[in-house]
């Protein structure tokens, strides 16, 4: 009879909501990726993407308004006109045209639509970011 003994971590495991939280948290700094906080708590990515995710929701429990709020902030922009100058649009003639770039920490382009939800913005542009 054989006996294979498989080591490592337990493969179901349970975290806390304070748990997860707190890891969700750290994945948030700036200065840390997705994939290196994953593999110092012995999580899957997808699984840590997830919790990003509740925690945006509002479902992952305790703690959960902090993790919301980290997502989605205000930042100064300039409207530029076609010509590059940077102005103010008139307000008279809104243009179905218009278009708002955000420049990601990852150096990419993100170009939405005016009328485009800050959610939405904030989806787009994390997923571009973990490219």
């Amino acid at each position: 009879m054989t006996v294979t003994v498989l080591s490592g971590p337990e493969r179901r495991r349970r975290w806390t909501s304070a748990e997860k939280v707190r890891i969700v948290e750290e994945s948030l700094a700036a200065e840390s990726s997705v994939i290196e906080i994953a593999r110092r708590h012995d999580v899957h990515p997808n699984q840590l993407h997830a919790w990003r995710r509740q925690a945006r929701l509002g479902l992952l429990g305790c703690g959960v308004a902090a993790v919301a709020q980290t997502e989605c902030r205000f930042v100064p922009i300039a409207v530029a006109a076609e010509g590059g100058q940077v102005g103010l649009p008139q307000k008279a003639a809104v243009d179905a045209s218009l278009v708002i770039e955000l420049v990601l920490r990852n150096g990419r382009l993100l170009r939405l639509p005016e009328g485009v939800t800050p959610a939405r913005a904030v989806v787009l542009a994390d997923a571009l970011e973990r490219q």
